[in-house]
């Protein structure tokens, strides 16, 4: 458990898709965070900074978290947003 920024389902687009659970949400760890939930080690050290300030990146960043760890309810609704998107 660390304290971080929520990624994979528990960030935007997803959280509004899937219903929370019990468990601990995935985040990056990151100081200046305000959720704590499971460390899932983001692509790049700097990448919860650079979400923060680009909420676009943010969400796209998000969504491939989903596809590198996510279940495979979360990776369907992953994949089909991120084609949308492209």
């Amino acid at each position: 458990m660390v304290g971080g920024i929520p990624t994979a389902y528990a960030a935007a687009p997803l959280k509004t898709l899937i219903a929370p659970s019990a468990d601990p949400p995935p985040v990056w760890p990151y100081a200046q965070g305000s959720e704590r939930g499971i460390a899932l080690i983001p692509l790049y050290p700097s990448a919860p900074a650079a979400a923060l300030r680009n909420a676009t990146l943010y969400e796209n960043l998000a969504l491939f978290d989903a596809l590198r760890s996510g279940n495979a309810r979360e990776r369907g609704l992953a994949q089909k947003l991120f084609e949308e998107r492209l």
